[in-house]
């Protein structure tokens, strides 16, 4: 596919039966918003979010997040009519739930033929952590995906384990994920979320610890947790200062025919220079240079 994905640091949950709601994601600073069509509303009120979803992405704005649908599950009589109602150029992304096999991404790819829209498929089974490279790479349009560690959600009704502050009980699963999904060359793996709206040094921590891990952003679901969620997620000045310094350090060593040398502390090479080459284009696309 030709359609670069927008980089998502913050990924916004938001019930699509709530109008009101949806406009004000749209206002926020999260790089992403997720009008929920499947388990944040009953299916009663499917055919007016569905038309909620038809207005928000007809009026979207190019400077607002970058929108994604959670749509029902792949053989559910729910999901053809949501993926028929987010069909829209304004689309980045459509979200598939209780993924357990490839197939049913490839059945969301060929129910997006013709478009540019993107898929994410939730890691909410433990069929999808055993087969998380396999679902990453059963369609192209696979750009976000990721594990996940939501308090008494899917994933742990499905594994079984008891949820901790800590996270301990989803470390392995949170990184076996991330590593079939870069394998896979998924260009922006998304974990979370933290559940607990008001504690926002637990959400500090989760976003730290999953950052260092190696995921690109977070899942959230409250506005209060994007800021600290998009910071955690960001390069500091000082990031990319020290990037800028590094890689003229290396270049001018290589045109002297240096390879490894020694740079503010450090012995560098050039691994290096492409890991802050790297760093400093994912700045770009972030609008941080």
């Amino acid at each position: 596919m030709n359609f670069d994905p927008p980089p998502i640091r913050s990924l916004l949950f938001v019930p699509a039966n709530r109008a009101d709601r949806m406009q004000k994601a749209l206002a926020s600073e999260a790089d992403g918003v997720v009008f929920d069509l499947e388990s944040a509303i009953t299916r009663e009120t499917a055919a007016e979010a569905r038309a909620n979803v038809v207005q928000a992405l007809e009026s979207h704005k190019p400077e607002q997040p970058a929108v994604f649908v959670r749509v029902s599950a792949v053989g559910t009589d729910d999901f053809a009519p949501d993926i028929e109602a987010c069909l829209h150029p304004s689309l980045t992304a459509v979200m598939l739930p209780q993924v357990a096999h490839p197939e049913e991404v490839a059945v969301a790819d060929a129910a997006l033929e013709g478009t540019e829209i993107r898929i994410m498929p939730l890691v909410e089974t433990a069929s999808a952590v055993r087969l998380a490279y396999e679902l990453a790479i059963a369609s192209d349009r696979v750009a976000y995906m990721g594990g996940a560690t939501g308090r008494h959600g899917d994933l742990g009704r499905s594994v079984g384990f008891q949820w901790t502050p800590e996270g301990t009980e989803t470390l392995y699963l949170r990184q076996k994920v991330l590593i079939d999904v870069r394998a896979a060359g998924v260009p922006n793996p998304l974990s979370g979320l933290w559940g607990t709206i008001d504690d926002l040094d637990g959400l500090t921590r989760l976003a730290r610890q999953t950052r260092q891990f190696g995921y690109e952003g977070m899942m959230i679901i409250h506005p209060t947790h994007i800021p600290i969620v998009n910071q955690t997620f960001s390069p500091t000045p000082e990031d990319i200062d020290a990037w800028h310094r590094l890689i003229a350090a290396v270049e001018e060593a290589e045109s002297q025919g240096i390879g490894a040398f020694r740079h503010e502390g450090r012995l560098i090479d050039h691994a290096h220079l492409l890991t802050a080459r790297q760093n400093l284009a994912r700045a770009a696309r972030l609008g941080l240079l």
